[in-house]
């Protein structure tokens, strides 16, 4: 009879143990599974998040301000030199190395004017941009898409008296104002929007800019290398990263793959030793069989391979079992985990791999000690319990 007929036929007689064996193997696998496929949905779904929370890394113009203020009051500044940022140079952020994480880039111009006898602040954006950076956005009526339209924010549409339609008259040029933004709880509230070449015109700026925001934000984005590399393609600007919440959202993330992790490597060590135990009883009850096979010739190697065996043919249907199971799980819980139902389920090979690569390995080496204690039995013990 060859090995690994006896080893079949040892599972069929035991299907009650095996099976528990398999279950049990099976739920630490399919717990990996479910941990790991969340944490990598959960991922893309909170780097697409990222995208939409804005810049993170902000260019100024170099300058050499002393500030003024005391007790919180802001007294104003003191500049010796003030430089801009010409439009031209812009080209300059996306030829980056890292330029790849950058996924939008906004230029702005500012400046007063002056708006039905209230002075207001008028910002120059690219509205495709600055749309794309800042998705919380809600607008009444539509951004702007020609010179003469403008978007105001709340605040500034109250102040003004203005509704969408309207129109408003700045520096003796009319311009309609498309749309309101919707309150956001941010200095956006009071300022007046215009499309950049426009504001650049009524501002007397043209081919300068005021400042530049940069959107790169993912969990394997080099920011530091990125705002390095910025600064020597911009010598002459200063280019900072808002550290807290670059340092924040990457901390978080970080923090629940190693929860995953840690919970995982729990599950396989339960998993082993569910393992192990079964095993080892299996082995203590069928010790007249082994005496038996090693009173008739069989060697050590042959008993180990039997038992090996064994454990080798339920990890691979545990592995299987623990796959499906953890996928539909992941599947099922993954709505009630992630903040937008815009999450996707990420399917990945290596997982699928992995995970019955794990069960085997798991229960062979778990199976490994059970083996070898069965391979060094003696022969006499059979006759003894006959």
């Amino acid at each position: 009879m060859k090995l690994h007929n006896i080893s079949i036929n040892n599972l069929r007689r035991r299907k009650a143990k095996m099976a528990f064996l398999t279950i049990g193997l099976a739920v630490g696998i399919a717990t990996i599974v479910t941990l790991v496929t969340l944490t990598r949905s959960m991922s893309s779904d909170i780097e697409r998040k990222m995208d939409e929370f804005g810049a993170n890394i902000l260019i100024t113009p170099q300058s050499n301000d002393l500030s003024m203020n005391y007790g919180g009051i802001s007294l104003g500044g003191v500049t010796f030199d003030q430089r801009e940022i010409r439009e031209e140079d812009l080209a300059r952020i996306t030829a980056i190395r890292n330029s790849r994480n950058i996924s939008a880039v906004s230029p702005k111009v500012l400046g007063g004017v002056r708006v039905a006898d209230r002075d207001v602040l008028l910002v120059g954006v690219n509205f495709e941009a600055e749309l794309k950076m800042k998705q919380w956005w809600q607008i009444f009526g539509d951004a702007p898409k020609k010179d003469d339209e403008l978007l105001l924010g709340s605040d500034a549409a109250k102040a003004l008296n203005v509704m969408s339609g309207d129109q408003v008259e700045i520096k003796g040029e009319r311009f309609k104002v498309a749309g309101i933004l919707d309150q956001t709880g941010s200095q956006d509230d009071a300022l007046l929007f215009a499309p950049l070449n426009k504001a650049q015109q009524l501002l007397g700026k043209e081919g300068r800019i005021t400042l530049v925001e940069v959107a790169a934000l993912c969990s394997g984005c080099p920011i530091g290398d990125m705002v390095v590399q910025i600064a020597e393609k911009l010598p002459d600007a200063k280019v900072s990263a808002i550290q807290q919440v670059v340092e924040s959202r990457l901390h978080a993330l970080d923090q629940f793959r190693r929860f995953s992790y840690g919970v995982a490597a729990v599950v396989v060590f339960i998993g082993a030793l569910i393992v192990f135990v079964t095993m080892m009883g299996s082995v203590n009850e069928r010790t007249t069989e082994i005496g038996v096979f090693r009173a008739i010739g069989f060697r050590k190697s042959h008993v180990m391979r039997i038992i090996l065996l064994e454990a080798l043919l339920v990890s691979l249907l545990a592995g299987l079992v623990g796959y499906g199971s953890g996928m539909g799980a992941a599947k099922l819980a993954l709505p009630f985990i992630a903040e937008s139902g815009k999450a996707l389920l990420v399917w990945d090979m290596s997982v699928t791999f992995g995970s019955i690569g794990l069960a085997v390995v798991v229960g062979l080496l778990a199976s490994l000690y059970p083996a070898l204690h069965a391979s060094r039995m003696d022969p006499t013990e059979a006759l003894r319990a006959l």
